[in-house]
């Protein structure tokens, strides 16, 4: 969806023209201009012609049906990833890419294997949304969350992202509350800086994952540039202005950064009511392994017998390649 080449076909219309579009696009679903009956024939035949709604994508669904993975493949035929994953209580949460690849090159993640390619545009950040939203429309379904937290740096392409998530969140667009989107980063400091200042009700959440320097350099090499007190400074600032509480992520990967010692050093940090660890079980992608579960129920009582504020996310779709990047960086044509 080329949502600049839309303006353009539109700026001879009417004003409303605009409005109608996005009506027609983000709540009415439509995937193809001749459901759009309100508009003439000739700019229906415009716009198929030249921003088809079509969102060419390949679903791969988990034998659990909890999770469903799209390879989407662009205009240039360059291919991202969007997951949905289905929870209990209506609740349906859509993953998006930013990035082409990633240049942050995180050594447990597929997707820096693949480098960097490009930013995504505005548009095919939100086809990936409108592609699930339709999905689950058939099933007279709705989504009830986005985050920012697919392949590539939210931060690093954050014009794009911003823009995105405006149309989320407008009543005239996808009208999808801001505090149901959240943004993770690996900690860019100028994008939290950033964010701090929009006065939008996201959610931001920092890829941790360790909780020393030097553990957290050789695991992410980006932190030799925005180590975890820099990015700590930052957050405590957004907390100051917005007062949102801020989410910690933490894989758990087996013999790197699991032990009671890593613990320890993670309660250390995460010395503010407003921060809390959502803990993850690593999503094997070759290089490191999942924790045991026991390693991570030890884990976990730790920072809980320190009142440390804990989540655990629930694992989604080993069988079908869920983590960043497994897919778009093989040839699944």
């Amino acid at each position: 969806m080329n949502l600049d080449k839309i303006e353009e076909i539109l700026k001879d219309e009417p004003k409303y023209r605009l409005k109608q579009v996005q009506r027609a696009v983000f709540l009415d679903l439509i995937e193809d201009w001749q459901e759009a009956t309100n508009f003439s024939k000739p700019l229906r035949e415009i716009l198929n012609e030249e921003c088809p709604l079509t969102v060419k994508a390949k679903n791969f669904v988990a034998k659990d049906k909890q999770s469903i993975k799209s390879l989407i493949t662009l205009e240039d035929n360059k291919k991202i990833e969007a997951v949905l994953m289905r929870h209990e209580k209506n609740r349906n949460t859509v993953c998006v890419s930013t990035q082409i690849g990633c240049p942050l090159d995180c050594r447990f993640c597929d997707t820096g294997k693949m480098g960097f390619s490009r930013n995504l545009k505005v548009g095919e950040i939100l086809d990936q949304v409108l592609h699930f939203a339709r999905y689950l429309k058939k099933q007279d379904a709705k989504i009830s969350n986005v985050v920012f937290m697919g392949m590539g740096e939210p931060f690093l392409n954050y014009n794009n992202v911003l823009k995105a998530i405006r149309i989320l969140n407008d009543e005239e667009g996808f009208n999808l509350g801001a505090r149901r989107i959240s943004i993770s980063t690996a900690g860019i400091i100028e994008g939290i800086e950033n964010l701090t200042k929009e006065n939008l009700q996201v959610n931001l959440a920092i890829s941790l994952h360790a909780a020393n320097e030097k553990l957290r350099q050789q695991l992410m090499p980006i932190s030799k540039r925005y180590g975890i007190k820099k990015i700590l400074k930052a957050v405590e600032k957004y907390i100051k202005e917005t007062n949102r509480q801020v989410v910690f992520e933490y894989l758990l990967i087996r013999d790197v950064n699991d032990s009671r010692e890593h613990a320890k050093e993670l309660v250390e940090i995460m010395d503010n009511p407003l921060y809390v660890v959502n803990l993850i079980r690593y999503n094997p992608t070759g290089n490191f392994k999942a924790s045991p579960r026991i390693n991570i129920e030890k884990f976990k009582k730790i920072l809980l017998q320190n009142k440390i504020k804990v989540t655990e996310r629930y694992e989604f779709g080993q069988d079908i390649k869920a983590a960043c990047g497994q897919l778009a960086g093989r040839d699944n044509s």
